[in-house]
């Protein structure tokens, strides 16, 4: 009974306008949105607040984890790098042994068996990207070649003239450099 149209009417003894009065006060009641209150809010922000910080954990943890299998990957990688060409060896080695398990032995018979078993080193070499150096004829390239000196030649200047050991890259990346004699030129 707070409006006060309400109330006059009421006091004019309008019966039909103290039911409307009593309705009016009925009727905010229904259609006002009801507002929570502070604390409601609040604890329900603490509730959000703690999901996400959950979820931070969470991912945080996820992360460590990735970097922790990803250490422990390469640290596999590095150990385990060596895994194939070495099984390739193995094949060279035991046809080393073989050759000298052979009681009587003929040079002939030494010769082809060390022949072999340099064919089957060399498979290896070429199944793991090892490549053989040997620049005889060609310019000579500090990246890939180590000068040991110079000789008098009939070839150009600073071409590869001896090759006293052969150099090795692995997939393009020199291993060994090839020890080489280089021209003086004329």
């Amino acid at each position: 009974m707070s409006n006060p149209e309400n109330t006059q009417e009421a006091m004019l003894g309008n019966e039909p306008a103290a039911e409307q009065a009593v309705a009016a006060e009925a009727a905010p009641v229904e259609n006002v949105d009801i507002i929570p209150s502070v604390e409601e809010q609040f604890k329900a922000l603490e509730l959000k607040a703690a999901e996400h910080y959950d979820a931070w954990l969470r991912a945080k943890a996820e992360g460590e984890n990735i970097r922790r299998r990803a250490q422990e990957d390469i640290s596999k990688a590095h150990k385990f790098a060596v895994e194939k060409f070495a099984g390739e060896l193995l094949a060279v080695k035991d046809s080393l042994e073989a050759a000298l398990a052979v009681q009587e032995q003929t040079v002939e018979s030494f010769k082809s068996g060390v022949e072999l078993t340099l064919k089957q080193l060399i498979s290896a070499f070429e199944k793991n990207a090892l490549n053989e150096v040997n620049p005889v004829g060609e310019k000579f390239d500090p990246h890939k070649h180590q000068a040991i000196g110079m000789v008098d030649s009939e070839q150009e200047a600073n071409t590869v003239v001896t090759v006293l050991q052969k150099g090795y890259t692995i997939a393009d990346r020199v291993l060994r450099p090839a020890l080489v004699m280089v021209a003086k030129g004329k």
